[in-house]
């Protein structure tokens, strides 16, 4: 549930604020007004999980919020970094996410415009607030998606971290809420990653993440941070599949297909490198690059990666493919020279097929052994009688002599 942490802000304007500054336009002989004029904001904090919202009220009046244009200038800049980030807003709150940083300070100033020109009216000066939070014992949390289904996050503990602390992971997806399924731990036994597989994500639902920092001598104590990103936005993608490299027209002609990945897979989706032996990296929108054929000192090779580029901004870039080899010349000539004696030899059998087929040679090959008339085999029926009864009279006489 959330807190809400209110805390008012007060900033009175003195004389040396309220004052009028007039400036000239020749060209029209108009004078545009900037008037502080006792305008002055109050700031304050409403705290909810990974982030606080920052609102703020003023002091006009009805007849000016109706008779000019009402607009906020917001600076804020997280502690220890140097971005200041500026917004000019209608709403009198914003929402901003902590992630890991540990506070931030803020100022905001009022502008009245005048509706017809857009001139500025009146402005306040800046109203200043400083939002501590609690302190952060990990940085340099990283997560990546990979074979579209596995998950791993890790993170640093900063060197101040208390001894007794322990980390912990979660997130939220499609309303559904995930728990670490393996942790990874460094040498003194802290959890510092997560790994998770067969995990299925909705590309445009959001991931919610939450880690928790644990006081393991007193549960009780624990602080959480959070930090939401896209599914797209974090995923690597496997290299290029199905490449192949063809010898056409004296040009070499390189094709690979998309890898399987979680959102669209539409073709202008990709962004393409391609490496070659002796040449420069080059960037590729389509599934093919072609180049003039040229013949290479060492073995040439060729090899693809990607990301995604139009659909979703992604910084990811995928590994370098397996290497395919291009052959040289010498090579390439063989192996077509090879090709078109296959060819011809196919051709050859064809052709004494039809041959054979044309003047019957086949069927003298193939023509059957033909059968004895039946004269014959009465004949050598009656021989082979005539000596298997010749063999029983030899085999009794050498009986009989033996005896």
């Amino acid at each position: 549930m959330a807190r809400d942490t209110v805390v008012p802000v007060m900033l009175i304007l003195s004389f040396l604020q309220c004052k009028t500054l007039f400036s000239t336009s020749l060209s029209s002989g108009k004078r545009d007004i900037v008037d502080a004029l006792g305008l002055h904001n109050v700031l304050w904090i409403t705290k909810h999980e990974s982030r606080v919202i920052l609102s703020w009220k003023n002091n006009l009046t009805k007849e000016e919020t109706e008779k000019y244009t009402v607009k906020y200038i917001l600076n804020y800049k997280f502690f220890n970094t140097t971005d200041e980030r500026e917004e000019r807003l209608q709403e009198k709150k914003k929402k901003i996410c902590l992630g890991l940083h540990s506070g931030f300070n803020a100022k905001v100033k009022t502008e009245l415009f005048a509706k017809e020109t857009e001139d500025v009216v009146k402005e306040s000066g800046w109203t200043e607030f400083t939002y501590k939070a609690p302190p952060v014992y990990i940085q340099n949390l990283s997560c990546i998606i990979y074979n579209t289904s596995y998950f791993n996050c890790t993170w640093h503990i900063k060197a101040e971290a208390p001894e007794d602390i322990q980390i912990f992971l979660s997130y939220r997806h499609r309303r559904k809420d995930f728990e670490c399924q393996q942790y990874i731990k460094n040498a003194k036994k802290k959890n510092i990653g997560c790994h998770m597989k067969e995990m299925y994500f909705q590309p445009t639902g959001k991931i919610n993440l939450n880690v928790t920092v644990r006081d393991m001598r007193n549960n009780s104590r624990r602080v959480s941070y959070y930090k939401d990103f896209k599914p797209q936005t974090i995923e690597k993608l496997n290299p290029p599949i199905n490449i192949s490299v063809s010898l056409e027209s004296r040009s070499i002609k390189i094709h690979w297909k998309p890898p399987p990945t979680i959102g669209s897979a539409r073709n202008e989706c990709f962004q393409y490198q391609v490496k070659i032996t002796d040449r420069e990296t080059v960037n590729v929108t389509a599934e093919k690059y072609e180049y003039p054929f040229h013949k290479s000192s060492n073995k040439c090779a060729v090899q693809v990666r990607v990301k995604k580029e139009k659909c979703i901004r992604n910084k990811i870039w995928s590994e370098w493919s397996d290497p395919v080899f291009i052959y040289d010349e010498k090579t390439v000539d063989i192996m077509l020279l090879s090709l078109m004696l296959f060819c011809l030899l196919i051709l050859l059998g064809v052709l004494l097929i039809c041959a054979f087929r044309r003047y019957r040679c086949l069927e003298v090959i193939t023509m059957p052994v033909p059968h004895p008339p039946d004269n014959i085999r009465t004949w050598l029926d009656a021989d082979e009688t005539y000596y298997q009864n010749q063999m029983s009279v030899q085999m009794e006489m050498h009986s009989e002599v033996t005896v």
